[in-house]
């Protein structure tokens, strides 16, 4: 049967507040029809094994839109006829369209099918809808920037690092130490070979990067006992009883994916060195952090120039253990999969205020939860110089409320103390604005983590086609 010519492309639409989720609005009405093909969480992904999860294959699938007068039982209808033609259905939502010019209320229908154009049951079942709809449009697939869909596409992400790992500034304390750059080396090569099911390999580390572990932790315990929020202090005192966490011993990363996953289902990644913000961002869609194993050098223990494994473990790991931090990170890695180049820019700067850098109220007080605040000596007496610190560190900071609209736009140094620091409310509050904030942004898709499959699945078809990786 022909397919009629006046089912015409049009770009999908890209905001996820425009619709209305009613996946499960239709479990009764299928019931009462019989049908027993509509697989909810498929959202065009083909399963596979674990052994051969890497394979991640995607079904073919269309969207339609269809305008239907709005009447008791027009969904029953619609779906009566997909069921009759054996036609999967993986999504439905609808928003109000307009009256018609009797009075009529009509709503827009986008549903997604599992199949193409051009077979057999999806075209008798156009055909036939086509006789129900005032308007019946065949959907473009949008293209994107290329995304992870399962998280061992981690892989094909994790090595593309913005250096080597080695590769160091000529500024840099380990520049010309070609003891310390070799380690780097070896610790770059090992987190290149790690893959995403196995688990993360042992580092000895030597006495002098002890020393220097050693040397930060000093300095840092008595702050954060001070001026770390309570979910921070709460983490690191059970990361002292079951990760190893002291002075003398750097702990494993292994073991601290252990405990995450077990707390909040986060994971750590070893990783050579810098990634993009968009790859980067998307690891945290899956919760997992990509963490550098390297250590700085040793004749500067309190500077660092580059994040390093003080900044990763005694910054980042223990915020991750708390379950609203995490989803807030969670957030942001989500809203980054597909994401336009400027909305990446938008959300790394979020993240760079709020993950790396926020700060957060506890009664009349005022509480770092950022990575790059409870990592850093300096910049812990800075953000709250003329607060709480008896040590002016360059000048009081400016302290705005945490907004993401307004964080997104403001610019950042990476190599001074920063000018600016965002107040959140709560870390609850933090994640629930963050939340808001990416809802509203116009995101191409909706995506959602399954964690039981480490899947992410989208709501509508797509083309993952910009910026593929070489692996791919």
């Amino acid at each position: 049967m022909e397919v009629k010519k006046e089912w015409q492309p049009i770009d999908t639409p890209t905001s996820t507040n425009d619709f209305r989720n009613i996946n499960d609005d239709i479990t009764d009405p299928l019931s009462a029809a019989g049908t027993h093909n509509m697989h909810k969480s498929d959202f065009g992904l083909k399963k596979t094994s674990p052994a051969n999860a890497c394979a991640v294959e995607e079904t073919p699938r269309i969207s339609v839109l269809m305008e239907l007068e709005d009447y008791v039982g027009v969904l029953h209808d619609v779906l009566r006829y997909l069921w009759k033609y054996d036609v999967n259905v993986t999504r439905i939502e609808s928003r109000p369209a307009k009256i018609g010019r009797l009075g009529k209320r009509k709503f827009d229908f986008f549903v997604d099918l599992d199949g193409s154009v051009g077979d057999d049951n999806i075209d008798k079942a156009l055909e036939t809808l086509q006789s129900m709809t005032t308007k019946l449009l065949i959907l473009d697939g949008k293209e994107v920037h290329w995304f992870p869909r399962h998280i061992s596409e981690l892989d094909m992400i994790a090595n593309r690092v913005l250096d080597a790992g080695i590769d160091l500034e000529s500024d840099h304390p380990g520049f010309h130490d070609q003891v310390y750059r070799k380690r780097r080396g070896e610790l770059a090569k090992v987190a290149r070979e790690h893959k995403w099911d196995r688990p993360i390999a042992t580092i000895e580390y030597t006495k002098e990067e002890k020393e220097t572990w050693g040397a930060v932790w000093d300095e840092m315990e008595p702050l954060w006992e001070k001026y770390a929020c309570k979910e921070y202090k709460n983490a690191i005192s059970l990361l002292k009883k079951t990760c190893g966490y002291s002075r003398e011993n750097i702990p494993q990363q292994q073991s601290i994916s252990t405990f995450l996953q077990k707390r909040t289902q986060f994971k750590m990644r070893p990783v050579a060195g810098l990634l993009s913000s968009r790859d980067f961002l998307n690891g945290l869609a899956f919760r997992v952090f990509f963490s550098t194993q390297y250590i700085r050098h040793h004749s500067k223990p309190l500077y660092t120039p580059e994040p390093d494994i003080c900044h990763e473990l005694l910054g980042h790991a223990p915020m991750f253990a708390d379950r609203d931090f995490a989803d807030f990170s969670q957030e942001i890695g989500l809203a980054s999969l597909g994401a336009s180049d400027a909305d990446i820019e938008k959300l790394a700067r979020c993240y760079w205020h709020s993950v790396e850098f926020g700060l957060c109220r506890e009664g009349e007080d005022i509480k770092a939860y950022g990575a790059g605040v409870l990592s850093s000596i300096g910049e812990m007496k800075h953000a709250l110089s003329g607060r709480y610190c008896d040590e002016d560190s360059g000048g009081t900071p400016e302290m705005k409320p945490w907004d993401p609209n307004v964080a997104a736009l403001q610019e950042f140094p990476i190599t001074t103390y920063q000018p600016i620091y965002f107040l959140a409310e709560s870390l609850q509050d933090a994640k629930l604005r963050m939340r808001r904030y990416c809802e509203d942004l116009p995101r191409p898709f909706f995506a959602q983590y399954h964690p039981h499959d480490e899947t992410v699945y989208i709501d509508r078809p797509v083309q993952r086609s910009v910026g593929i990786p070489e692996e791919a």
